[in-house]
Order: C-alpha cells, then sequence, then structure tokens
C-alpha cells in the first residue's frame, strides 16, 4: 500500500518509518524545508533509539521517502495520517487543532484518488467529524473516509511498541475505512496483535483516558511516597505489593519528581477542557493534574531542604543530573527538572546541569543554568548533586570522584536509583523519594 504521512515529528516520522519497514511505500510530508533537507541527508529532527538506522534502511530500500509537497506526496495514497502537532492552546488548555484543520483542507483540495484519511494525532473527541467536514466543504469528487487511530508510543521504546503494540485502536464509520485500516496494520497479524474496531468518537476518547489513567497511576504512588516518608515505610516496597495485584499492575508505579513529557501534560488538560464543554466533570483528573504540578517545585524544596533550608541555601551550588523528562528522549517539554531548576534558582542557589540528549533542547528554557559537557563538570564544586533523571548513566556514578569533586558529599536522588544503605556506607547525607 502507499501511505502518506503529514508530519515528519516525533509520531509522523517514528510511524512512516516503521510502515515503511513493514513494506508499505511511505512518503512523509512537513512544510519544514529545513527539517526535510535534514532528513534526506540522514540527520533525525527527535533522539529516539535505533530510529536513524531505520530510516536509513528504508530510504536506500526505496520505501521512505520525504518531502514538502503535500499534493504530490498524497497522490496514489491510500491511506493519508494526520500526524501534527496538538499543542495546548494559550490561554485555555484545549488542544489546538489549527494544523490538523489546515492539513485536513488542504488534503480535501489536493486529493486525486478514494483515500482514507486518518488522524492519528492525539485530537479531542468530535475532531474526526469536523475533520470529515472540513473535507467535504473542499468539494472533493473522491470517496473518502476519516478514520481515527490514536497512537501509543513511548518515547524511548517508539520503534518497539509500535512493531509489538499492546493493541491498535481504529475507530471508523464505513467499511471502506475498516478495510484499507486492516490491510495497513495486516503485516502485524503475524504478532497477533490484536486490534480494536470501534465509532471514531469512543476511539478518539481512548487515547485521552488511557494518559489520564496512567498519569493517575503516577501520581497516586507519588502521593504515597509523601505518606511513607511521614510514616517511615518504603515506597518502593509499597510499589511492589500493590503491583504484584494483576488488577493493579506495577507498570507506572515508581514514584519521582512527577510526570512531564508531550502527552500526559496536556492530554490531561485537553480531557479536562473536553469534560467542560460537555458538562461531565472529571474531578480525579482535576487532582491529578494539580497534584502534579505542585510536586515538581516541592522537588525543588527538596534539595533546598537537603541543603539545610532557604536561609543555608543561598549562594550555594546544586548539580543537576539529567534534565529530559524521561530516559532515551531529548524532550523537555514540561520536564519536572524546569521546576527543580527554576525553585533553586529562586532561592537563589546556583545551577550547573548535563544531560546525555536534551542538553541543545534544555538551554532555552533554562537560561540561568549553567550547561556542563559531562556529569563529573555539573558535580565539581557543587553542594548537592540532584538525580533527576534516571538515565543509565548516572546508574553507577563513580562516588568516590564524586565526593573529590563535590564540596559536600549531598545527595538528592528525585528517582531512587541508589541504596540508601549504599550512599550511607559511602559517606552520603543522602534523600531519596518515599523512602527513610
Amino acid at each position: 500500500m502507499k501511505i502518506a504521512m503529514v508530519g515528519s515529528g516525533y509520531v509522523g516520522l517514528v510511524s512512516g518509518a516503521c510502515f515503511a519497514d513493514f513494506g508499505h511505500d511511505v512518503v512523509c510530508i512537513d512544510k519544514d524545508q529545513g527539517k526535510i533537507d535534514r532528513l534526506h541527508a540522514g540527520i533525525m529532527p527527535i533522539y529516539e533509539p535505533g530510529l536513524d538506522a531505520l530510516v536509513e534502511s528504508n530510504v536506500k530500500a526505496g520505501r521512505l521517502g520525504f518531502t514538502t509537497d503535500l499534493g504530490e506526496g498524497i497522490k496514489g495514497a491510500d491511506a493519508i495520517f494526520i500526524a501534527v502537532g496538538t499543542p495546548s492552546r494559550r490561554g485555555d488548555g484545549h488542544a489546538d487543532l489549527t494544523f490538523v484543520y489546515e492539513v485536513a483542507r488542504e488534503v480535501g483540495e489536493k486529493l486525486a484518488n478514494d483515500a482514507v484519511v486518518v488522524t492519528k494525532s492525539t485530537v479531542p473527541v468530535g475532531t474526526g467529524d469536523e475533520v470529515e467536514r472540513i473535507i467535504a466543504e473542499t468539494g472533493t469528487a473522491h470517496k473518502v473516509s476519516v478514520v481515527s487511530n490514536p497512537e501509543f508510543l513511548r518515547e524511548g521504546a517508539a520503534i518497539g511498541d509500535f512493531k509489538r503494540p499492546d493493541r491498535i485502536v481504529i475507530g471508523a464509520e464505513d467499511d471502506f475505512g475498516r478495510e484499507v485500516m486492516r490491510e495497513v496494520y495486516r503485516p502485524l497479524f503475524l504478532n497477533e496483535s490484536p486490534i480494536l474496531f470501534t465509532s471514531r468518537r469512543t476511539s478518539e476518547l481512548i487515547k485521552y483516558a488511557a494518559n489520564a489513567f496512567l498519569a493517575t497511576k503516577i501520581t497516586f504512588i507519588n502521593e504515597m511516597a509523601d505518606l511513607c516518608e511521614k510514616v517511615g515505610a518504603n515506597v518502593q516496597d509499597v510499589s511492589r505489593g500493590i503491583g504484584m495485584d494483576n488488577r493493579i499492575g506495577s507498570k507506572f508505579l515508581h514514584a519521582g519528581p512527577g510526570y512531564g513529557g508531550s502527552c500526559f501534560p496536556k492530554d490531561t488538560l485537553a480531557l479536562l477542557k473536553t469534560a467542560e464543554d460537555y458538562d461531565s466533570p472529571t474531578r480525579i483528573v482535576e487532582a491529578v493534574v494539580k497534584v502534579n504540578d505542585s510536586r515538581k517545585r516541592a522537588m525543588g524544596r527538596k534539595v533546598v531542604d537537603a541543603l539545610g533550608g532557604m536561609d543555608a541555601a543561598r549562594g550555594k551550588k546544586a548539580a543537576l543530573l539529567g534534565l529530559t523528562f524521561k530516559p532515551n528522549t531529548d524532550d523537555m517539554r514540561d520536564s519536572p527538572a524546569i521546576a527543580v531548576a527554576q525553585t533553586l534558582m529562586d532561592a537563589g542557589v546556583a545551577v550547573a546541569a548535563y544531560d546525555p540528549e536534551g542538553m541543545e533542547q534544555a538551554r532555552p528554557l533554562l537560561p540561568g543554568v549553567t550547561m556542563c559537557d559531562s556529569a563529573y563538570a555539573a558535580i565539581e564544586g557543587a553542594d548537592v548533586v540532584v538525580i533527576v533523571t534516571e538515565w543509565d548513566a548516572f546508574r553507577a556514578l563513580d562516588l568516590k570522584r564524586v565526593k573529590e569533586l563535590a564540596n559536600a558529599p549531598v545527595m538528592v536522588d528525585l528517582r531512587n536509583v541508589y541504596k540508601p544503605e549504599d550512599m550511607r556506607a559511602a559517606g552520603f547525607a543522602y534523600t531519596s523519594v518515599g523512602r527513610a
């Protein structure tokens, strides 16, 4: 089949490369000429493990191409995926659908054959209806089925998630859309990946409900971590104890500084706005958003406390290890590191930082932070070392060297990478999350 992927960002590029690897002919389309030029040169616009090799192999095989010409890119395509950004709209938190609707209109105007138009972007309930109306409004003479096919990709593990999905959700309103989508995903039938066909609006809501539920699990275990610290319990054992219950499951029960990234923050807000529009309040999700926002700065205050409190912290230096919202990505969107760094700087603490992949993206977001070339360069002269993101590179630091470089052997581990007993034995004043 021929597939057109409109949008060559995280979702579009990963999805397009994986579809090409399945054997489909794929064209990724983007208005950003510089991005397309870099892709032609083999330069990825994002960091995702294995993506560069996957793109390179499929370009060489002639199954994957890139263009800025939407009309040419969608010519002859059986399925046209819309995979453009839907950021939170300034001022009200609604998903900004400007790009989605622009693509829908241009597709309708330039369509040269019957096709299925697929919203791959995360969009609120009812967006597919509007996309269908916009395309019909263009007066196209070709048969079009508008389908919802949300993505469930974890940054840092996206290729594996795409090729070995827990499920494939397809919201279609007619047989044409369902049959084309079955053929698009036919290569995954061998893996027996379950495909769930639903109505279009149901599919759109599944994506938001899934992310809101995962955000709730994260927020719940973070609150349990706070309680553990008060009562002298161990949140990691609590997580294991409840996670072994099949009804609960062990994933997303790791206490830390709060969730961030490109999905959970904007998707929980968009779900809240949808619920408000339909007069169906989602009180649990409201609480999740509020608790998560406050937690990030609370983690900064935890570091200030480790420095001796507000008065003692002023004029001291903190080394932040990890800036991205999670490891194996360069994504800084809504990263807890931003709030942690800002809280420290507000308290008069100088901040130095290092991240294996996120430095370029972090610089404009953290103008007051000194960016360093390595973890040890950031640690030099620091009064406290803070692990913010659990990159593998920080899991086995040379603790003797850390003590030699730092002004004081103080560590705040916001990801519980190390064991308290080991850190005490190494001579550190050690603070973690949800543990004595």
